[in-house]
């Protein structure tokens, strides 16, 4: 029987999904994608889940697309050009999921982002790295464009410039220089990868679950919106927030000067 494209655990309110792959390095197949996004459709909804972390089994976070599978369909007759921007859009819903949905992504970047990988892996809110991790955006290679919100993701990382002559050049970098660039926010010993993000994420998973649900849309929005309009949208969640009690809680335990019991509530 052939191993799941991938695996899911949750435990302690933290929700781990692995990419399964690990003889193709993670490449994103039609079942990885499709099981990948009802899982974190289903996820996003679950009060049982606080956090969500996005790893890859072996070596590889995830090498992008499958350039195997590629070549096989180069020569079957192809669906039309339409049939295939709806497929390639139906896809990057796994971005969108990891950008956009209500809970906090992480992702543990065990070995290799490249291409689409390195789309998913930008498409997480917190990225902790492996002192092993390699990124690059490989599509000049291939002779592609650039998928799964690399293009936007990118842009807004490291500047125009610099997006420019990753995409071009599709120079490799290590973990130190991706966290140099921005990429991604700690860098890790490799054999304390997942312990680490485990207790980030645990931490996360029992925080004030609604704020940071807000505090994500907030900062999402200030990338494209204007002083004024976060102004005004600050005052409604930060008044939401206020309601919550997980901020009584707060209040209590600051005034009682002990840590706080939030409930996520």
């Amino acid at each position: 029987m052939p191993e799941e494209p991938i695996l899911t655990h949750v435990e302690n309110k933290v929700a781990t999904l692995t990419f399964n792959r690990p003889d193709k390095l993670n490449a994103l197949s039609t079942d990885l994608l499709t099981q990948s996004i009802d899982t974190l459709k289903r996820w996003s909804r679950d009060p049982e889940v606080g956090a969500i972390v996005v790893t890859g089994a072996g070596r590889a976070f995830c090498a992008g697309g499958d350039v195997g599978n590629m070549a096989r369909q180069n020569d079957e007759a192809p669906p039309s050009l339409e049939e295939q921007i709806d497929g390639l859009r139906g896809a990057q819903e796994l971005s969108w999921l990891l950008y956009n949905m209500p809970k906090v992504t992480i992702a543990a970047v065990n070995g290799h982002a490249m291409g689409a990988g390195l789309g998913v892996c930008l498409s997480c809110d917190l990225r902790i790295a492996s002192e092993s991790a390699k990124f690059g955006t490989a599509y000049a290679k291939v002779g592609f464009g650039g998928d799964f919100g690399t293009t936007w993701l990118l842009a807004r990382s490291v500047g125009a410039a610099k997006a420019k002559e990753l995409f071009f050049l599709s120079d490799i970098i290590d973990a130190a220089e991706a966290h140099r660039l921005g990429l991604v926010n700690r860098v890790v010993p490799a054999d304390q990868l997942m312990a680490q993000v485990s207790e980030i994420a645990t931490r996360i998973a029992h925080g004030p679950l609604v704020s940071y649900r807000y505090m994500k849309a907030n900062v999402n929005q200030a990338m494209n919106s204007d002083f004024r309009t976060l102004l005004d949208r600050e005052a409604e969640t930060h008044l939401r927030c206020g309601q919550t009690e997980d901020h009584k809680e707060g209040v209590r335990a600051f005034m009682e000067k002990r840590q706080p019991n939030f409930t996520g509530k």
